[in-house]
């Protein structure tokens, strides 16, 4: 990314009498009847009457206008007061006035109480209201509405109301290569999982044969000869815990004896044109089975190179012949005879038009859920009716439960079993990941279309400064330079605080050259920032850019990068070629940060607190250095020759 030279900084003072004033008469205390704001009672006597048995849940604000000074973060279903105090006692010393603003016109939060409430240390209460309201289960969006307030944001998390008397459900699962008998070859895993239908599991504890109790976290592998119990629990957030349960196996040792080795085989995945070659890319997936000691290891070699270990599909995107060679060995140590196994990969000259699928993921491999723990190492392969293994899974979508997606997967999944999509393994790392996934636990939304390819998704965009995107024909939107200079496409409707954001880009750059693109995040509202007059460039000084570029040469901050902060390479940007779409998530919890690019982990960043731009530049003013809470998203257009496609954004908040 290149930035322009001598960006001159305007300061301006905040008048906030004239503020305060304008915001009285546009800001009504009293929205909905069941949402009056009152003056401060006397607390209740402890026991007696209603408001000692409603809830009450406090926000306070002072000089700070990027948080709350503090705020609940759950509550429970039923009646609540509500109280809102920006003063002198709650940490403000300029009189500045802040307002508590719950959202009603998402669809992704909850929009039956409407709070407005706008608080000065100055007014008749002295900064302290009251309001009585009833909350659902559910989600609600709080904000400051006050302009350059925007970053005073949070969400109240309500949970269903009664006491929680009901324990948790717990499962088991043991997987691995079985003999005739039934026993485990070499060693068997564990996997377990817990639903709880009202406060939610808390945790998993298991123990094996006599030890003792200890956090689940992870599958369990027991590769002892011998028979083995594992017991299970599962602890609610309500401190119910479910009975012990127990599950019983064997795990045996290599026969005496054994001279067979495995055999392996491997699989190609990929689209394919007429002469058989793969387009764009291929997915090499290996299988190894020994019916008598079980496979120790498998590994592979490409082009004539030295043999490695593989534990997942390997993806191919060079074009050009790929020759892989690859054998396993067994835990008697039989090795198998090398194999190998040629395949060509081509450029991308288009295809059919996409299906009418549930989601659009096209990802190589299938993830469930957050790619850091929903990575299943099994390709994405299309379906009968042309769409994809993640594209069916749908676990994007508002689920009514964890328990709802499931069920919904494991039917997804015995279809594809059944029209031979996937093998036995593949539905177990599939089920697994649906397991770990967590998607539709409580509170949880799906993710919300930004940009769906309709013209209403993309006029709900606005365009500051120079450059343009056009939407084309298909839904996608094209970055081009008609206007000279740099410009961004920014979504103004909703910050965002924690969150992980979703799309697909696509290089599109004329000849030799590579798009030079960003998305923006976490940056305050660009037409009421007092300290920058030149709207395109508050994403820059206030906000974070994570880079879209794959050219050889030229700037250090390739795909993947947080420019500025933290350098990712070509070689670890898991470059594709030009006109081939790439998925691409950006997830941002606190000051952590993570990006993925086709399922795959490319760069992983702690923002730490007063970290400024580095290294300088001559030509650039850098950033302020500050890690915003919350923010809005946007996209970076540079010039002519630097185009690049977007498609298909979405965003849940976390």
């Amino acid at each position: 990314m290149h930035r322009p030279a001598h960006i001159r900084v305007r300061r301006r003072g905040r008048p906030f009498a004239l503020l305060v004033a304008l915001l009285a008469a546009a800001l009504s205390l009293t929205v909905l009847p069941a949402a009056q704001a009152q003056p401060p009672a006397p607390a209740a006597a402890p026991g007696g009457g209603d408001r000692a048995a409603a809830q009450l849940l406090t926000w306070t604000a002072g000089d700070d206008i990027t948080a709350y000074a503090s705020a609940p973060a759950r509550a429970v279903a039923g009646e609540a007061t509500l109280v809102f105090e920006n003063s002198a006692a709650t940490g403000n010393t300029t009189g500045m006035p802040h307002t508590l603003t719950f959202t009603t016109s998402d669809p992704d939060y909850n929009s039956d109480v409407s709070v407005n409430i706008l608080a000065d240390p100055g007014d008749a209460n002295g900064g302290r209201h009251e309001v009585t309201v009833d909350l659902s289960p559910g989600v609600y969006h709080y904000y400051c509405a006050i302009p350059g307030h925007g970053q005073m944001q949070g969400e109240l998390v309500v949970t269903g109301g009664g006491e929680d008397t009901t324990p948790p459900e717990a499962t088991a699962d043991v997987d691995g290569e079985q003999n005739a008998d039934g026993d485990y070859l070499g060693g068997a895993t564990v996997t377990l999982d817990a639903t709880d239908d009202s406060s939610g599991v808390d945790r998993v504890d298991y123990a094996v044969d006599g030890a003792g109790w200890t956090a689940y976290e992870a599958p369990v592998l027991v590769d002892a000869p011998g028979e083995h119990t594992v017991r299970y629990r599962a602890t609610d957030k309500a401190g119910n815990v479910s009975q012990e349960r127990s599950v019983t196996f064997t795990v045996v040792g290599p026969p005496p004896g054994d001279t067979t080795p495995p055999e392996v085989t491997a699989t190609v995945d990929g689209e394919q044109n007429a002469d058989g070659d793969y387009l764009a890319m291929a997915t090499l997936s290996l299988r190894a089975q020994d019916e008598d000691s079980g496979v120790a290891g498998v590994e592979y070699a490409v082009g004539g190179g030295a043999f490695g270990p593989y534990t997942e599909p390997v993806m191919f995107h060079a074009e050009g012949e790929h020759t892989v060679a690859y054998r396993a060995t067994d835990h008697a140590g039989n090795t198998s005879q090398t194999s190998t196994v040629t395949f060509t990969v081509v450029g991308d000259d288009g295809g059919e038009p996409d299906p009418g699928c549930p989601e659009r993921d096209d990802r190589p491999l299938v993830v469930v859920g957050a790619e850091a723990s929903g990575f299943t190492g099994v390709p994405n392969r299309e379906a009968p009716g042309g769409c994809t293994v993640n594209e069916l899974i749908e676990d994007e979508a508002h689920w009514d439960g964890r328990k709802a997606f499931r069920t919904h997967v494991r039917g997804v999944l015995a279809q594809l079993r059944e029209n031979g999509v996937i093998d036995r393994e593949e539905r177990a790392a599939i089920m697994e990941a649906a397991r770990r996934s967590g998607v539709g636990h409580e509170g949880a939304h799906g993710y919300r279309a930004l940009l769906d390819g309709s013209r209403e998704s993309f006029e709900r965009w606005e365009h500051v400064g120079g450059g343009a995107f056009t939407r084309n024909s298909d839904g996608s939107i094209t970055s081009s330079g008609s206007v000279p200079g740099m410009g961004m496409l920014w979504f103004p409707e909703q910050p965002y605080g924690d969150f992980s954001l979703k799309l697909q880009f696509r290089d599109d750059a004329p000849g030799d050259r590579n798009a030079n693109s960003g998305v923006f995040v976490r940056f305050p509202g660009v037409h009421d920032h007092p300290e920058e007059p030149r709207p395109e460039w508050v994403a820059i000084r206030y906000g974070h850019e994570v880079q879209i570029n794959d050219a050889a040469g030229g700037d250090q901050y390739k795909t993947g990068s947080v420019y500025g902060f933290d350098v990712v390479t070509r070689g670890e940007s898991n470059v594709m070629p030009k006109g081939v779409w790439n998925d691409y998530e950006v997830r941002v919890v606190g000051r952590h940060w993570t990006v993925y690019r086709n399922g795959r982990l490319i760069n992983a960043f702690e923002n730490a607190p007063g970290q400024l731009f580095s290294p300088p530049r001559g030509d650039d003013p850098g950033t302020d250095g500050r890690q915003h809470p919350t923010g809005h998203l946007g996209l970076q257009t540079h010039g002519t020759s630097d185009v690049v496609t977007f498609r298909d954004i979405r965003v849940q908040p976390l």
